[in-house]
């Protein structure tokens, strides 16, 4: 790529305004593949000023044209989404099937369903005193992570788009890239100058700058809790919104009328997909104290049918976690596991056999995992998965809420009612009764310390709108 040491401001590539250079590594080799500049407190300056001035004239512009915008942007992103599933796979690791297949498709979905969101959304609402309108907020932060980039990108800044916003992106500096891409195609779809700005950087340096801005009106941000709280706390000097996002350690109960050798190997497959790297993965597997075998068989059997490699090679189904630093962080749970006293019953620390370089960690299982171990209850963020047990519904449901997280959850039984009866007890954003299908207009978002405010479809729009009251207007 052409432009990975300039940001993206005002409608123009520009040199930051300090040297400083960070290393974009392959996960997958461990090798240098781009280098991206680290931005300060004057780029995010240059960058916010670009956006209020973007702001007075976008905000401005009618819902078709808008519409009209994210249909070009679309059309863009298609074209060229071939070089973002080869970036993603490159720099984050994920192998190019789930590139091409996930990643790719999902920031896809979310410009298809803003644009969506955009023929029905009621901007304003008459009352009988008067009417009440919904208006674009302002400024905005986005601060991304680098799991699913491009999907957490595209699921920020389609909302913010078709509201009439103007923003400033800061991506993670550990998957890079597609962000670039993604501020190339916009460029070329005809996004106005200034409407969209990107500067990268660490987020203690720009997403705090971005955060405590005075001309931001309001920070999304998908991250890590440390992340989310320093958000915030930034942010709060300006009494500015902050919508988060943040971790996850969710649970599957499986009850004992389906079959629960199958519904372990679906549950650890899912898991282990995207190496583990996902919000909203189900990471705890409960399962009746009297079954626990059947669980352990049919997560074995995942992890057995998992093919750790090479990204670029098509036959891969889990790659590399991220970093470097993420491969130290899950080998530290995995021996906290084990120090613990839970039974790891698959994987473990070592790289699996003939990957001597690259970030690699096996599918891993542990088994008789209790509440009180660091690895029930933290958030662990790589392919590993806690099999715990319990006697009685009563049990399950205290179990699976007995986390500081609340992002996602499932429930499988033959008896839908019954599933959907424990469901409503979760004190989760979001929980799967038994098979669900992909659904990008309904809330994403979670109770407790997983965040606050939720994204996709006109949730997500909502977001990103100041309500006015207009009194005895017609």
């Amino acid at each position: 790529m052409r432009h990975t040491r300039d940001f993206f401001i005002d409608g123009r590539w520009v040199a930051p305004a300090a040297a400083g250079e960070l290393p974009v590594i392959n996960p997958a080799n461990e090798r240098e593949i781009a280098r991206i500049s680290l931005g300060g407190a004057t780029d995010v300056d240059r960058a916010v000023m670009a956006a209020r001035r973007a702001f007075e004239t976008f905000s401005l512009t009618t819902v078709e044209e808008r519409r009209a915008l994210l249909a070009r942007i679309i059309a863009v992103y298609e074209r060229r989404s071939e070089e973002m599933a080869a970036l993603i796979s490159a720099e984050m690791g994920a192998p190019i099937a789930i590139a091409r297949g996930s990643h790719v498709p999902q920031g896809l979905a979310h410009l298809t369903e803003a644009a969506r969101t955009l023929e029905t959304y009621a901007f304003e609402t008459p009352r009988a005193g008067g009417i009440v309108v919904q208006e674009p907020i302002g400024v905005c932060a986005l601060i991304t992570p680098w799991n699913w980039p491009i999907s957490l990108i595209a699921c920020k800044v389609a909302p913010a788009l078709a509201a009439g916003c103007a923003m400033v992106l800061k991506p993670s500096e550990v998957a890079p890239l597609n962000a670039w891409l993604f501020a190339e195609i916009l460029d070329e779809a005809g996004v106005p100058p200034g409407v969209f700005n990107l500067v990268g950087g660490i987020g203690p340096v720009v997403g705090e700058a971005l955060a405590r801005h005075p001309e931001v009106d309001f920070v999304s941000i998908t991250g890590s809790n440390r992340a989310g709280v320093a958000v915030a706390q930034a942010g709060a000097t300006t009494v500015k919104r902050i919508a988060q996002e943040l971790g996850g350690k969710s649970a599957c109960i499986l009850l004992p009328d389906v079959d629960i050798r199958a519904h372990a190997r679906m549950a650890a497959s899912r898991l282990f997909r995207n190496s583990g790297q996902s919000c909203a993965a189900w990471t705890r597997l409960l399962v009746p104290e009297d079954r626990q075998d059947e669980a352990i068989e049919g997560a074995i059997a995942a992890a057995q049918t998992v093919i750790v490699g090479d990204p670029a090679d098509p036959a891969t189904t889990m790659g590399p976690v991220a970093s470097r630093d993420q491969l130290e962080r899950v080998r530290g749970f995995i021996r906290s596991g084990l120090q613990g006293g839970a039974q790891m019953v698959a994987g473990g620390e070592a790289a699996p056999e003939g990957l001597v370089t690259g970030y690699y960690v096996p599918p891993t299982v542990f088994a008789n995992v209790t509440a009180d171990m660091e690895i029930a209850r933290e958030e662990i963020f790589g392919p590993v998965l806690c099999i715990m047990t319990w006697r009685d519904e009563e049990e399950a449901i205290q179990i699976a809420n007995s986390t500081r997280y609340g992002l996602s959850g499932a429930v499988w039984s033959v008896d839908h009612a019954r599933a959907t009866k424990l469901a409503r007890r979760l004190r989760s954003g979001m929980v799967h009764i038994n098979e669900t299908q992909a659904d990008y207009g309904a809330p994403f978002g979670g109770y407790k310390q997983s965040g606050n405010g939720r994204e996709w479809g006109a949730y997500g729009l909502a977001e990103y709108l100041e309500t006015k009251m207009l009194f005895g207007g017609r």
